[in-house]
C-alpha cells in the first residue's frame, strides 16, 4: 500500500494532478473537504485499516507538516511517495485569480503558504519523491534530484 503526499502552495495544480493521475486509483484526503484535522484523522485511519492507497492532497509546506504523515504510513507500512509541485507565487496568483467561489483564496494565503515551504527530502521517509511542474497546458513529472 502507498500513501502519496503533495507538497506546494496553492493553485500549484495539486488537485487537478490528483484527478488526473490518481482519481482511479487512491482515495483524496484534503482539508478543503474534511475541514478539521480531527476528520481528517478518521478518515486516514479507514484508508489505513481496509488498506486503501490514498493521496494527501494540501500544500503541506514545512516537514512538520509532513511528519505527521510519514510516520502514520510507515507505522502502517506503507510506502511514502512524494509529489513537490513547482511553486511560483506570481504564477499561482495568476492562476488563483482565474478561481471562482470558495475556490479562490486570499492572496495572503498563498504568499504565507510560499514562506512556510521547505524542499522535502528523503530522509523526512519518503520512499519516492518526484517534482512537478505545468507546461504547455500538461503536467511534466520529473525525477527529485534536490533542487528546486
Amino acid at each position: 500500500m502507498e500513501i502519496i503526499i503533495f507538497t506546494g502552495i496553492q493553485a500549484t495544480g495539486k488537485s487537478t494532478f490528483y484527478k488526473k493521475q490518481f482519481f482511479n486509483s487512491h482515495v483524496r484526503v484534503s482539508m478543503d473537504l474534511l475541514n478539521t484535522r480531527n476528520k481528517e484523522m478518521k478518515f486516514m485511519e479507514t484508508c489505513f485499516a481496509v488498506q486503501q492507497p490514498f493521496v494527501v492532497d494540501n500544500t503541506n509546506p514545512s516537514r512538520k507538516d509532513r511528519e505527521r504523515y510519514i510516520k502514520l504510513a510507515k507505522e502502517k507500512k506503507y510506502r511514502v511517495i512524494g509529489y513537490y509541485f513547482q511553486s511560483r507565487v506570481n504564477e499561482s496568483i495568476e492562476r488563483n485569480n482565474k478561481r471562482i467561489g470558495k475556490e479562490r483564496i486570499p492572496e495572503i494565503g498563498i504568499r504565507g503558504a510560499f514562506n512556510k515551504l521547505e524542499s522535502p527530502l528523503f530522509n523526512e521517509g519518503f520512499d519516492e519523491l518526484y517534482y512537478v511542474e505545468i507546461g504547455d497546458n500538461d503536467f511534466v513529472v520529473k525525477d527529485w534530484d534536490n533542487e528546486i
